[in-house]
């Protein structure tokens, strides 16, 4: 009976497609850590029986993260991700993820490349601070400061 019911709902296509689904999960520029680690739990349920290891399916999760939430997680680990059972990561990614949904805040933290060198939201910002303050007249700068 379980083999029919997975055989008409689950076809072997549809478990391909959510198996290569799996492997190749990325976590989106502006996705939240607990809305990819959610968009990964629903895919993973939405084939009960896709046959991917625990182990294989973190180390999917975790190869798909953004570097700033990837080292986030490796921080919060003791060092990194690997060294933790996978009770233990599943347990702490769970726990940051639910952390992100409370207390997260939407951030521009998308990498930009430079001459194939990143760099972060925060130095172009400094760096069109910067450039503001060069075209302001020597003159309104002394005015600031009386």
């Amino acid at each position: 009976m379980k083999k029919n019911f997975l055989e008409k709902f689950f076809p072997a296509s549809r478990v391909g497609i959510i198996h290569k689904e799996i492997n190749g999960i990325c976590q989106n520029n502006r996705e939240m850590l607990y809305e990819y680690w959610e968009r990964f739990d629903q895919l993973c349920t939405s084939c009960p029986h896709h046959q991917i290891s625990d182990q294989l399916l973190l180390q999917y999760f975790y190869e798909g993260l953004l570097p700033i939430d990837r080292s986030m997680i490796n921080v919060a680990s003791g060092g990194a991700l690997v060294e933790k059972t996978h009770v233990e990561a599943r347990d702490l990614i769970s726990k940051m993820a639910a952390n992100s949904q409370q207390f997260g805040i939407r951030a521009d933290h998308t990498p930009i490349k430079v001459n194939k060198m990143m760099h972060s939201n925060i130095e172009t910002q400094l760096s069109e601070l910067t450039s503001l303050v060069r075209q302001v007249p020597l003159g309104q700068v002394r005015q600031f400061r009386e």
